[in-house]
């Protein structure tokens, strides 16, 4: 009888000694935490934005919100890689990778991107609940207005890439691949451009629709670049041509370079126009 109380005396010793090894160790590993500041394009804070993140080896999430100043945080923490995603309406969504260590306070930034909503696209709430064909026409607009906004987007990368390297093209110490490296990347931003701008023009139009605030400023900045866009890759062509031949790029296709550069200024301020709500 006194073995076997004994061994009931050693074991709960044993399950004691266990316990009070690991609170300590698990609080040890879960006093981390994160915090941040959640923001827009423009540096306005974000309230109430939806926060979510992961533990990527547990699956485990936790939610929380920013506050009125846009600001959050998230305690009790273990140590590892997280997904962190934040979303809030008018903005996109973002996700971020966040690695967090052992008793670390780690701060991570997140900035939304805006989106337009149908009214700042000058479509009124009403003309949204129409007939199935208006509804139809509706999200047929939205959408080749999305592809093009994504391929206008797209489109900037070669753009900068043209810019910076005609520089190169242009000079007198230019050499063959120097040109028809501008003259490649010259073309790719033609094609994206022009597959971009036909999506707008294409998009069917909505009855009673009203163009305003950065809608209109965008339309007004395309009657700059569309035209830039068509008589740049001319002047090129015969900028390209001349300094084939050896000769100084003279005459008219002495304005490539200007022409290009109020282009490119031009378009990067259409899309500086949709990017923030004004």
């Amino acid at each position: 009888m006194l073995l076997k109380a004994g061994k009931i005396g050693v074991a709960l010793s044993m399950i004691l000694l266990l316990l009070s090894i690991s609170i300590p160790v698990r609080a040890q590993n879960s006093n981390s935490s994160l915090s941040g500041a959640i923001t827009g394009a423009d540096g306005t804070a974000v309230p109430n934005a939806k926060i979510s993140i992961k533990n990527l080896a547990t699956d485990q999430s936790t939610e929380t919100q920013t506050d009125s100043s846009g600001h959050y945080t998230i305690p009790n923490l273990v140590p590892g890689d997280y997904e962190l995603g934040v979303s809030a309406e008018g903005y996109s969504t973002n996700f971020v990778k966040v690695s967090i260590a052992a008793g670390a306070n780690k701060t991570a930034d997140v900035t939304l991107a805006g989106v337009l909503s149908l009214q700042d696209l000058g479509i009124s709430s009403a003309q949204a609940q129409g007939t199935a064909q208006d509804q139809a026409r509706l999200d047929k607009r939205s959408h080749m207005l999305k592809l093009h906004q994504r391929l206008g987007l797209i489109a900037a990368v070669p753009l900068i890439a043209t810019v910076a390297t005609s520089f190169g093209a242009g000079g007198r110490s230019t050499s063959t691949s120097d040109r028809y490296l501008h003259l490649a990347l010259g073309s790719a931003t033609g094609d994206l451009y022009f597959m971009s701008a036909y999506f707008a023009i294409r998009a069917p139009s909505i009855p009673g629709t009203q163009r305003r605030g950065q809608i209109r400023v965008h339309r007004a900045l395309a009657w700059i670049h569309g035209p830039g866009m068509i008589l740049t890759p001319i002047l090129g062509a015969i900028a390209f041509d001349q300094k084939s031949k050896g000769e100084k790029v003279h005459g008219i296709a002495s304005a490539h370079g200007a022409v290009a550069i109020v282009t490119a200024a031009a378009y990067g301020a259409a899309i500086l126009s949709v990017s923030f709500k004004f």
